[in-house]
């Protein structure tokens, strides 16, 4: 990967031509289905790329008050929120910026239901339909056994379904296909009996729609399946799919030591700059490491965190101080986590446009850090 010399490290660099690429798949299953695809902004809340973004998306979709308002202020698009848990005193503002609202509960149904037909707001429910489809880490199964994560067919009240026009599931998590055509089934068994009501139906997040083996003519026939028979407007709701592979974040090794293998300190860091490497027990790629390199070497950041590691990779060449090091696939889940513990600076934010070159989109300094603080 060509970078523009001496932009000061690190920073994040979000390639446009690469979103497009995404984009531009998207649209193909867009168009072959006939469904609408909103952007997560859990996954990716960048704004500058907003304009880019809308063009071939439907919306959003957000998870609180303040999703909400960027969304509306900057995607000019259909906003659906959704929460575990609307705050009264922020129901006025959220009505204000959203124009879809999924609950949660019957409990969050009932206290907010008819404020949210009065202001002329769609509104749906969470389901839970009860099927694990992940193995591995319980934190992103939305339908664990002990999962907050929307209704159970068992504790569905008919009663309360007036008004509601659609129903949420979000069961997935960096999955294909097969793991939402076995969801679909459950949802079908259990909750079909409702759907003649219903006016759309949200296929939630997770779907990898934009990874090199993702099964697009099984999804296709999945959502055609749906709005065929049932006559609903079918959401998907990604957030990684629409960022995949996208972007980067570019470090330089400020020291070399060893203990159990070599060791390179860099400026960046996982827990300050890329959280999911830690929560989400991922390795991200290097561009310069070579699997069959005779140096083995340890990624670690520069915090007092012992375990601010980023992982094990091989190089051809033993690394040295001032070396460039550049992780992949570090658009998603790493601007909208990232923060400033030990002090440790926010990268910058450059945009890659589509004529290719690199143009500053925030720059942030120690009034960042001083900022957040008392």
């Amino acid at each position: 990967m060509k970078l523009t010399p001496g932009l000061p490290t690190p920073y994040y660099l979000i390639d446009e031509n690469l979103i497009l690429k995404n984009l531009q798949i998207i649209k193909k299953i867009k168009d072959l289905s006939g469904c609408k695809v909103l952007l997560a902004q859990k996954a990716f809340s960048s704004f500058y790329f907003y304009p880019l973004l809308s063009q071939y998306l439907d919306g959003t979709a957000s998870s609180g008050l303040f999703e909400a308002r960027l969304a509306h202020e900057h995607f000019g698009k259909e906003v659906h929120v959704f929460t575990p848990g609307f705050k009264e005193e922020e129901f006025h503002d959220v009505l204000k910026y959203s124009d879809h609202l999924v609950f949660n509960s019957n409990s969050q149904l009932i206290r907010f239901k008819e404020r949210a037909l009065k202001a002329k707001k769609t509104i749906g429910i969470r389901i839970n339909p009860e099927v694990s489809t992940q193995t591995g880490n319980s934190m992103y199964d939305p339908c664990s056994p002990t999962s907050r994560m929307g209704i159970k067919i068992q504790d569905i009240n008919p009663t309360l379904l007036d008004g509601v026009s659609g129903f949420h599931f979000h069961t997935l998590c960096q999955q294909n296909a097969d793991a939402l055509e076995t969801t679909l089934k459950e949802v079908e068994k259990k909750f079909g009996k409702y759907f003649s009501k219903l006016k759309w139906i949200n296929f939630g997040g997770g779907h990898h729609l934009t990874r090199a083996n993702y099964d697009i003519p099984k999804l296709v026939k999945l959502i055609r399946y749906f709005k065929d028979k049932y006559q609903m407007d079918v959401y998907l709701e990604p957030g990684e799919a629409v960022v995949l592979n996208a972007g980067f974040l570019i470090s330089k090794v400020l020291d070399v030591t060893k203990n159990d293998v070599e060791i390179a300190i860099l400026d960046a860091s996982a827990t300050c700059h890329m959280p999911d490497v830690l929560e989400a027990k991922f390795i991200p790629p290097v561009t310069t490491a070579d699997p069959k390199g005779a140096h083995i070497v340890r990624l670690s950041g520069a915090t007092c965190l012992t375990g601010d590691d980023i992982g094990i990779y091989r190089f051809a060449n033993p690394l040295k101080v001032g070396d460039t090091i550049v992780f992949e696939d570090m658009a998603l889940y790493t601007i909208v986590k990232n923060n400033t513990f030990n002090g440790i600076p926010l990268p910058s934010i450059y945009a890659r446009k589509l004529d290719g070159k690199d143009v500053l989109v925030k720059a942030f300094d120690y009034s960042h850090f001083k900022g957040k603080l008392s």
